[in-house]
């Protein structure tokens, strides 16, 4: 099993002018430490279930992906989740090009169905119901994959996006591995099966998580899907790991391991996330002993 750490708090120590600075050590302590993936959030405001409030420091995703890009050489780098919401298909696949051809062919295309309203009545950005959502999620997935295909430059014609030309250049360095957020057993399950390469889902649970990868296994047989081909990550704050606790968060994750899961993300919520990293390291060899 690999590592991963996912950053969702920008309160750092030392205020606004110290969080480029501690990002950086965050990019260099993660590689040191032989974590595999390395992602924030794509939000507008900051979100509840951190247990901070919405006027918290929240950064744009991509820029601060950009930023570490140039301050990583190895690890993957994505966001926990795009919304489908928040940028165009078109552009969003762009987006995602560009941070792959700048870091080296290590970006990956996390999306999901969006969920957070007051983000998008604060900053004026639409909000459909949630079928609908889903229906543009289906379109931009089929959408990236178009456009990182180079034999097809030809127009797009779907119920919610019209897209003339589905010209990328240059093409991603590697195909972005897409990895769709959550554990929805009808619609998002279904689309991780058609369209992704890894999915990502609570760790509440191993039992829980047992079934959401039984109902993936239906969704691939349903779709002539290789189960074996996608990639199964979780993200494990059940309880929050943390330095101290390190060798009984390992413990934990051995179930997880026992059922195929690849990764197992971790979110530091400290003012000091590098050190809380760093504190993490001598977790990466006791999970890849698991197998």
């Amino acid at each position: 099993m690999e590592l991963g750490f996912h950053l969702p708090i920008f309160d750092i120590d030392g205020g606004t002018t110290a969080i480029a600075g501690e990002l950086a050590r965050v990019g260099e302590a993660a590689e040191e430490a032989g974590a595999t993936w390395l992602s924030f959030m794509d939000h507008y405001f900051q979100i509840e279930p951190t247990g901070r409030p919405a006027e918290s420091n929240m950064l744009e995703g991509y820029t601060t992906l950009g930023f570490l890009a140039a301050h990583t050489s190895r690890i993957d780098l994505g966001l926990l989740v795009t919304g489908v919401t928040y940028r165009h298909p078109g552009l969003l696949a762009k987006i995602v090009t560009t941070l792959d051809v700048l870091s080296g062919g290590r970006a990956v295309l996390g999306v999901g169905a969006a969920w957070f309203e007051r983000e998008h009545r604060g900053m004026g950005v639409p909000f459909p119901p949630i079928a609908e959502r889903f229906e543009r999620l289906e379109e931009t997935l089929r959408i990236c994959g178009q456009m990182w295909d180079p034999e097809n430059n030809g127009p797009f014609e779907g119920k919610h996006y019209q897209l003339a030309e589905t010209l990328c250049s240059p093409q991603p360095i590697n195909r972005p591995r897409v990895l769709i957020g959550g554990g929805g057993e009808r619609k998002t399950l279904r689309l991780v099966a058609q369209y992704g390469d890894a999915c990502n889902l609570f760790a509440s649970s191993p039992e829980d998580v047992a079934h959401k990868l039984d109902v993936l296994r239906r969704h691939c047989d349903d779709a002539g899907r290789d189960y074996d081909e996608i990639r199964k990550t979780v993200l494990a704050n059940n309880p929050r790991p943390a330095p101290e606790t390190r060798d009984e968060f390992v413990r934990a994750m051995a179930d997880y391991a026992k059922l195929g899961v690849h990764t197992a993300i971790i979110t530091p919520t400290t003012g000091s996330p590098a050190a809380w990293i760093e504190g993490m390291a001598p977790a990466v060899p006791q999970l890849a002993d698991l197998g």
